[in-house]
């Protein structure tokens, strides 16, 4: 009867570090629900497509058209969810076979360069050019002579003296510059319509994406804002706005300035109505 090890002993030992680590996608959308979005709040503050996020959270990065475009929105939805994306990315590249290298830039344009083909002067252009200038100067020469000797003899049988000629040339008037446009102050939004909602969105911390809409939906922006822009909207009834990142924003509504406490990488749903100031 020999001793060794069961059967039990040999099965192979499975890696337990590996099967809790998260993939790619299961914490973007892990991080997503914990932000509270859903796919189509991300889809609006990234661009990126619905289905492009729904393939992505299920670890199907096909439909991204390759490593180099997966990587962009990875880092993309990374930061709408408040993720490190340099920590994702390399996550990817490691199950992905790593990072490709760089192609060497330099055989891509080595192309055979076409020398310019290296002309004389044309002299007859010049020859031609030159006996214009001539004929002008001497016929030019002689109308002035002429001029000059009949207004002499005119003044002398008169018994005057020469008056010395003015030039003729007018002096050029130096142009105005044109007065730039000022964005509109808080006296002006102050003084906006009492039956109207008047916001002004400002970005003088940073920038930041942003969409605003009137109150039948229509839009109104839906674009970046960047750092020192403003934009100001105005709307009978409502204006609903979404703020990329909150903390970058300065709000001013009907007059008043929003003080709310918004962080950093924060996104907010507002809507603002006529009257007081209050978020809807």
């Amino acid at each position: 009867m020999s001793i060794g090890n069961s059967p039990e002993d040999e099965r192979p030992f499975q890696d337990e570090s590996q099967e809790a680590r998260v993939s790619v996608g299961r914490a973007l959308q892990q991080a997503r629900i914990a932000a509270g979005l859903t796919v189509g709040d991300v889809s609006t503050a990234t661009r990126v497509r619905i289905a492009i996020i729904h393939a992505i959270e299920a670890d199907d990065f096909g439909p991204c058209g390759g490593d180099v475009y997966a990587r962009g929105h990875l880092r993309t939805l990374a930061k709408a969810v408040h993720l490190d994306p340099a920590h994702l990315i390399a996550q990817y590249d490691a199950e992905h076979g790593g990072r490709p290298a760089p192609t060497p830039a330099a055989p891509l344009f080595e192309a055979e360069r076409i020398r310019p083909e290296r002309r004389g002067p044309n002299w007859t252009a010049a020859m031609v050019a030159a006996i214009v200038v001539v004929i002008g100067f001497v016929g030019f020469t002689a109308v002035k002579g002429g001029d000059s000797g009949n207004d002499a003899k005119s003044q002398v049988a008169g018994g005057g003296t020469p008056a010395p000629s003015k030039s003729a040339s007018p002096r050029p008037k130096k142009d105005k510059p044109a007065t730039p446009t000022p964005e509109p102050s808080d006296s002006a939004i102050a003084a906006a319509p009492q039956d109207k909602v008047t916001v002004q969105v400002s970005a003088p911390n940073g920038r930041s994406w942003i969409s605003a809409k009137d109150h039948n939906g229509r839009m109104l922006f839906d674009g970046l804002l960047k750092k020192g822009e403003s934009k100001t909207f105005q709307d009978s009834s409502k204006i609903n706005l979404i703020l990329g990142d909150a903390g970058a924003i300065e709000l001013y509504v009907n007059g008043k300035k929003i003080d709310d406490n918004f962080q950093p990488g924060q996104v907010e749903r507002l809507t603002y109505t006529k009257g007081d100031p209050v978020a809807g």
